[in-house]
């Protein structure tokens, strides 16, 4: 699925003047973030994108982190502008967000961008990981429209987003989360059921509608180092009309989705219109 997406954007990028260019700040020794911004500084590569990673020491002060951003910024090569989190708890995440270019901010977390997401009025962008889910809901030929939909996790990276997208769709939407009352009731009414909480096997198959779209954001690294989600697959998949697998699932789409936001900003920013 990914593979689909990233080559449909090598293809279109193929007509543009220039390459379309994306930077990533990473700020600090997160080997998780290092993993991740490696990953997409190589799928840029692969596909003939402009990749920049400027990878800046922990203890960087606000205003000089601030001033990375304003040199991303002011460079024609640069079409979109990543800040991996979670940053430094000395840093004002929102305060980098926002310094952000809007018109760059292919990650869609700029405050705007996730204003006018709240507010149903258009973003420029929308966050790549939520994007990534609807992408997948949509490959099933599901169409969410007076669907139940629960998502479990109310975080601003993944749950609350997604939320909105799926209402958007006009899909009776659930948001469930750490203090919800018998979760299991909850999910099993979820025609698609999308979990991101970081809990290993938080969701079970008895907790799961039979012929549900289920969609698992989580990563987690068990005890003997195997990379698993939230919710028990092997259980699960017996269950389910459709389950994305971890690894593998939404990881590599959440990356396509942001080559493809990147290269809308190219096209735009380049005098394309933008598919």
């Amino acid at each position: 699925m990914a593979a689909e997406v990233l080559s449909g954007a090598m293809e279109e990028a193929n007509g543009l003047p220039r390459p379309p260019g994306l930077a990533a700040v990473l700020i600090g020794e997160n080997p998780a973030s290092e993993t991740y911004v490696r990953m997409k500084s190589k799928r840029c590569q692969e596909i003939g994108f402009h990749s920049v990673v400027r990878h800046l020491p922990k203890d960087i002060p606000q205003e000089e982190a601030l001033a990375e951003i304003d040199a991303l910024n002011a460079d024609e090569a640069i079409d979109g502008i990543l800040v991996q989190l979670p940053l430094p708890e000395h840093l004002d995440t929102e305060a980098v967000q926002s310094r952000i270019e809007l018109e760059k901010d292919v990650d869609g977390f700029h405050p705007a961008n996730l204003g006018r997401l709240f507010a149903g009025t258009g973003p420029l962008f929308v966050p790549c990981t939520p994007l990534g889910c609807m992408h997948m809901i949509d490959s099933t030929g599901l169409d969410p429209k007076g669907l139940n939909a629960v998502v479990v996790g109310r975080g601003n990276l993944v749950g609350r987003p997604l939320s909105m997208l799926l209402l958007h769709r006009h899909a009776t939407v659930t948001i469930c989360h750490s203090r919800t009352r018998d979760l299991g009731g909850e999910t099993r009414r979820a025609d698609i059921l999308v979990v991101a909480t970081g809990k290993i096997d938080l969701v079970t198959a008895d907790m799961i509608k039979p012929g549900a779209v289920v969609i698992d954001v989580g990563i987690n690294r068990t005890p003997d180092g195997k990379i698993v989600g939230d919710v028990d697959f092997e259980g699960a998949k017996e269950v389910a009309g459709y389950i994305s697998p971890v690894p593998g699932g939404v990881g590599p789409l959440t990356i396509a989705m942001l080559i493809k936001s990147t290269l809308a900003s190219a096209k735009r920013r380049q005098g394309a219109a933008p598919k």
